[in-house]
Parts: structure tokens; sequence; C-alpha cells
């Protein structure tokens, strides 16, 4: 599997910080993270976060300082320009996205609604989908 340039999604220090301690304590032999969306919820779509031990074929392989981050194909177009947080407060903790693409939310924030990015705006034609 190769991971190639970044032009999908960010990471804040926080992210990165709590990424890398979570995956030092991940029991998995890989220490993959798979980021998709899924249909879910009053809005319309949530975010999933998986440990994985394999990479799909069409998956988009990334690596942010390095972390190595798996996209589901089916997710890419939604995540274009994502930044990706982690927050903690006295009663909550999270990992957040903030995300271009996103056109509303529910009330309690579990789901989203998305709509697709324009890929050319982002990628070049030969860094898309490169493995």
């Amino acid at each position: 599997m190769k991971y190639v340039e970044n032009k999908l999604l960010s990471l804040t220090p926080s992210a990165v910080e709590h990424l890398k301690s979570i995956l030092k304590d991940s029991p998995e032999a890989n220490n993959i993270i798979k980021l998709g969306v899924k249909n879910s919820g009053c809005a319309g779509m949530s975010y999933t976060m998986d440990y994985i031990d394999e990479v799909n074929d069409n998956d988009e392989c990334i690596e942010i300082e390095g972390i190595k981050l798996v996209i589901d194909p089916k997710a890419i177009l939604f995540l274009i320009g994502t930044e990706m947080d982690y927050e903690q407060s006295a009663l909550n903790s999270g990992f957040v996205f903030n995300n271009p693409n996103q056109t509303d939310a529910c009330g309690c924030g579990e789901s989203v609604t998305l709509v697709e990015a324009d890929a050319s705006v982002h990628f070049d034609k030969d860094t898309s989908n490169s493995h």
C-alpha cells in the first residue's frame, strides 16, 4: 500500500496528539484508522472511524505526521477540505469534523447533511486515488 500526498483533509495539533495516543495504546497490529461516512440520523449522514487490519484496493491511503489514515472511497468527495479536530471539555470529548461540505446538522450533533465537493478544485488528475 502506498500512502500519497494528502490533499484531502487536515488534522489539528490536538487531533494529531490524540490519534497518536490512541494508536500507541491500540492492540491492533496495523494501527490504521479508516474514515468514512454512512447514512444515519435525522440529518442524513454521520462520520465513521474504525480500526482496520486490511486496506481495500480502492481505499485512499494518506499519512499525516506519521498517522496512517485510510479513506473509504465512497466518502472521499464528502470529506475533501475537512479539518479533523479533537475537543475536550468537562462533560464531553471527541473528534470534530469541520467540513466545508456540510450544509446542515441535527440538533443533537449526531448526524450532518453533506454535499459532494468538486474534486477538480482539490486534486490534480495524476495524484487522485493513487496507490
